[in-house]
């Protein structure tokens, strides 16, 4: 594994709004992509009394060889969990709730109808709660799609992760023109704002990211997030490079030259990082 530049360090934080975070989570049965993830901004997002939580599970019927989430056949569904993230949004005080899930190929809607009864049910508590979703890609599944719009989220994010080329090296049980249909989708029958994100460091060269970004702007996309891939684990794929902070300036140019005008392009930046600040800055 290569060397972790020091600018991808992220101290320990631990103080009793992370412990309270943690206690709420625990209590009400709750998974996270922060813990599940590995994910570097989790005690910042703990110490804002925010999370992403991490519905239907923890193990994914996908083996995407980036992420830390185990692959698996998984657990049914539990249908207290809407009820359950509820609660916790809740209690966290939370004014934007971000709400991503495991990818469940076996299960004939991919898990839509159970987003969009976490998104009742939030509103339910606290309707005056922003909500995104992180969600997989529904395998193009169009009726999976409809509910979700029919539930109307605030923000709908899927992300690319990675270029074109790379797809069958890093997602090869993915598709990056579904995933760009996907966003496509949304976005045609519906106002609902659209989001996606990608990686670097695995390979990609400068013009796949200008084309990835064209593309995503072509799907309408409203919302663009870049940070620097870090390998989980030696089993995972290699970073083949660190992009540097200046690089990653160049790549914000590089965004506002497709068009881009909401856009969060750093090396710790992820999916959910600061979710609320893009939110806002779009309305």
């Amino acid at each position: 594994m290569k060397r972790l530049p020091d600018y991808l360090k992220r101290q320990i934080i631990d103080t009793d709004k992370t412990k309270n975070v943690r206690t709420i989570l625990k209590q009400n049965c709750l998974n996270t992509v922060c813990e599940n993830a590995r994910c570097p901004n989790k005690n910042e997002c703990y110490q804002k009394d925010t999370a992403t939580f991490l519905i239907m599970g923890n193990i994914c019927t996908r083996n995407c060889r980036y992420c830390n989430i185990s692959c698996a056949k998984p657990e049914p569904l539990n249908p207290d969990e809407p009820k359950n993230v509820a609660k916790a949004v809740k209690e966290l005080g939370l004014k934007y709730s971000v709400i991503t899930s495991v990818t469940r190929d076996d299960l004939c809607d991919g898990g839509a109808e159970h987003f969009a009864r976490t998104i009742y049910e939030i509103r339910k508590v606290t309707p005056e709660t922003k909500i995104e979703i992180l969600t997989p890609d529904f395998n193009g599944n169009t009726k999976s799609l409809d509910i979700i719009i029919k539930a109307h989220p605030d923000v709908f994010n899927h992300n690319i992760e990675t270029v074109e080329n790379l797809f069958k090296i890093a997602r090869p049980q993915g598709n990056y023109r579904l995933s760009l249909n996907v966003l496509k989708y949304i976005k045609e029958n519906s106002n609902i704002l659209t989001k996606s994100g990608l990686m670097v460091g695995l390979g990609e060269s400068e013009e796949e990211i200008k084309q990835t970004f064209r593309d995503l702007r072509e799907a309408s996309c409203d919302i663009l997030t870049v940070g620097q891939y870090i390998q989980p684990s030696k089993q995972h794929i290699e970073v083949d490079k660190y992009y540097t902070e200046k690089e990653f300036e160049h790549l914000k140019e590089l965004a506002i030259q497709a068009g881009f005008e909401k856009y969060q392009i750093a090396p710790l930046v992820r999916s959910s990082y600061n979710a609320f600040n893009l939110f806002v800055n779009n309305c």
